[in-house]
């Protein structure tokens, strides 16, 4: 499975296989549950097969709505269901709802690591 990316208007989101990175850019502001089911469905997909770490670079992910954190919240909650997988959550402090949206997962999965740079 070569790279694979997910298009919307105002975002793109690249899965590298060889470093299990998501990389989200742009504008994730999707009204519901169905328009994020391509990319839960991308997550849930890069989670299945229990690698040993997954990285989220959020760093340019400059909005995301109360649907987007919903989605996150629940792939977090996923991998700590599965025990076996290190997540790594890449933000940025210059993009003022990291600091406070991404620290919430961290409640979420005592063992994830984050790093706003």
């Amino acid at each position: 499975m070569g790279i694979q990316e997910i298009k919307g208007e105002d975002y793109s989101i690249l899965y590298d296989p060889e470093s299990v990175t998501v990389t989200f850019h742009g504008e994730l502001s999707l009204s519901g549950p169905a328009e994020y089911a391509p990319i839960v469905e991308l997550l849930d997909e890069v989670a299945n097969p229990g690698p040993p770490t997954i990285t989220l670079n959020l760093k340019e992910l400059e909005f995301v709505n109360s649907s987007g954190i919903s989605m996150l919240s629940k792939f977090v909650i996923s991998v700590r269901k599965k025990k076996t997988i290190q997540l790594f959550v890449l933000g940025s402090n210059d993009i003022p709802w990291q600091q406070k949206s991404l620290r919430n997962l961290e409640k979420l999965l005592p063992t994830l690591k984050l790093e706003l740079a």
